[in-house]
This record gives C-alpha cells, sequence and structure tokens, in this order.
C-alpha cells in the first residue's frame, strides 16, 4: 500500500505539472465567447453536432502547434488529417472531406507537409476538397484542418452516467514517434484496416452500446477525460495500472500520449463485455479503466491507493 501511494503521488505530481493537461482543465474559459453564438449547438463535444433531418453533420477543426510543423512537417501534415477524422468517428459518424488552412515562407516549406496531408487522406480515403493556402515572406509555417463529416446516431460528450463504466479502447500496435509523446498506429499501416478500425464507432453508436464518449487527444486520458466529465457534469474514478498499454511503456509518457487511435467510453456495466469484444475483433484493446461516479471529483488509483487530481473540481 505504501508504494502504491508513493507511485500515484508521483503520477498526480507529473500530471498537475503537464501543461498540455492544464490546459484541458481550463479548455471550457477558452472556448466561452463561442457559447453565445452556438445557437442550438452545444460546446464541447469532439465535433460540433448540427441538426440535419433525422440525421447529424459534424463539423471539426484542429490546429498545429508551430513547434510541432517545425520539428516534424511531414508528420504534422498527416496528424492534421488524422485527429480530425478521430473527433469524427468519436462522434460516431463518418467523414466526408477536409479542408485545410495553410500559412508557409515559401512553396518549398510546405512541400512535407502537404506529402503528410497527401498521405492521410489517401490512406483514410477522405478527400481535401480545398481551404485556405497563403504564401508569406517569413515567419514559422502555421497549420489547420478542418473537417466535414455525418451521423445517423450520435455518440456526444454530455451523456455519461454515474454507474457507467469507463473503458479504454486503443490501438497498441504501434511505436512511439520520436522523444514526442505521439504514439503511431497510423502511418505503415495497411488502409484498409485504419478505415475498418474507424468504422467501430459508428457501428458501436448504431448498437446503442456507449453512452458517450471521446477520442483520446493531446493532454492524454486524465486531460480527455477531464473534458467528457465537465460536459457530462459527473465525476470518475480511474485505475491508473489498469490502463491498456504497449509492453514496457513508460506509464508518465503514456498518460500524456496521443495514440492516434484511442478512445474513452462511458457504458453501462451489462454492455461493457459487448463493447470490448466489439474492439477485441480487429486486435485493438479495450478494458474497463474506471467508472463514473456522481460526485464532482476525479480520483485517481494506482494498486490499493486513491486520492484525488487537484487540477480537477467541477461544481456540483
Amino acid at each position: 500500500m505504501k508504494d502504491d501511494a508513493a507511485t500515484l503521488a508521483r503520477l498526480i505530481s507529473f500530471l498537475g505539472a503537464q501543461a498540455s493537461v492544464e490546459a484541458k482543465v481550463t479548455i471550457q474559459a477558452a472556448y466561452a465567447p463561442a457559447e453565445a453564438l452556438a445557437g442550438n449547438v452545444s460546446l464541447g463535444d469532439d465535433c460540433a453536432a448540427i441538426p440535419d433531418g433525422d440525421q447529424w453533420l459534424l463539423m471539426a477543426a484542429e490546429g498545429m502547434l508551430d513547434s510541432f510543423v517545425a520539428a516534424d512537417p511531414w508528420f504534422a501534415g498527416y496528424s492534421a488529417v488524422m485527429v480530425n477524422l478521430s473527433d469524427v468517428a468519436a462522434m460516431g459518424g463518418r467523414a466526408l472531406a477536409i479542408v485545410d488552412v495553410l500559412w508557409t515562407p515559401g512553396l518549398e516549406r510546405s512541400k512535407a507537409i502537404w506529402e503528410g496531408m497527401t498521405a492521410a487522406a489517401r490512406a483514410y480515403a477522405v478527400p481535401i476538397v480545398g481551404g485556405h493556402t497563403t504564401i508569406t515572406k517569413a515567419g514559422p509555417a502555421c497549420l489547420a484542418a478542418a473537417v466535414l463529416g455525418r451521423a445517423h446516431r450520435l455518440i456526444t460528450s454530455f451523456d455519461a452516467q454515474a454507474g457507467d463504466d469507463l473503458l479504454m479502447a486503443v490501438d497498441l500496435r504501434g511505436a512511439w514517434r520520436g522523444a514526442n509523446p505521439f504514439w503511431n498506429a497510423s502511418v505503415g499501416v495497411q488502409p484498409d484496416r485504419l478505415r475498418g478500425d474507424l468504422e467501430l464507432l459508428p457501428a458501436l453508436a448504431a448498437k446503442g452500446l456507449c453512452h458517450a464518449g471521446k477520442d483520446i487527444s493531446n493532454g492524454g486520458i486524465v486531460g480527455t477525460l477531464v473534458m467528457l466529465l465537465e460536459c457530462s457534469r459527473v465525476g470518475a474514478e480511474v485505475w491508473l495500472d489498469q490502463l491498456p498499454q504497449p509492453p514496457g511503456a513508460d506509464l508518465e509518457r503514456w498518460l500524456i500520449a496521443f495514440p492516434s487511435f484511442g478512445f474513452l467510453l462511458s457504458t453501462a456495466p451489462h454492455d461493457s463485455q459487448k463493447v470490448t469484444e466489439h474492439f477485441a475483433a480487429r486486435g485493438l484493446a479495450c478494458a474497463p479503466i474506471g467508472r463514473i461516479t456522481a460526485e464532482p471529483s476525479l480520483i485517481l488509483g494506482y494498486g490499493a491507493a486513491r486520492a484525488p487530481f487537484p487540477a480537477f473540481s467541477r461544481e456540483a
């Protein structure tokens, strides 16, 4: 118990010091100005869900950090497409098209970025249909992309229920890309497998097996979970020693990783086994890592130890 408590204290301290986690904890303040402008569209989901008859149009956008674009322009281009498609899938949707926004000091600087975007668009079979490109005289290369999708039935961030199991679904068949917390389970993978794996989320939504969900984004597992809890007005207990993770992976790095294919799902306990099997059938890891609670707190566990994550405390 003493060793578990020491390990948990170290992990909580580590997570609390991460800028990417802090950004997720405070993200509501960042998008608050848009709340008065959104009409009947709820903010905080992975995509804006716009009613369209008996279906939903999905819109999302992602901006890449300048430092990321400068350090790894090809993968930044690839990621600009990949992360948007993950957002659409997390909502139970299928992507229709991508547009880009690209500013570069000279055409040559844009070459690797475009090669990365092209590789992802072809791998996932989603077209890039336009956008905005500007050639500047100086300054950093800047990249963002937006996606349009469609869903017949939604998985939202607003419907997690106290008593639900919290599941993590992730593709462990990959490798770290460089020194950053990027788990690459996409580049170099057969396109049919990539497309089939993303199809699991719309299929899950169609079966009604999932109350709520989010894709694991920058900020990792805890940062992503905080956003889900805020939207659903619930709390959670998470068992950090129960996370599916790559063999030999450093737990601290894994906690803040963007895993390429990774989702947190809130599911009724009697449906958890069905959901786990849904992913396992395609060689993807899926396991319970905690539970949703009514209490307005996030409790982290490791072994027999339990402690609150102090950075998160929502109003009841």
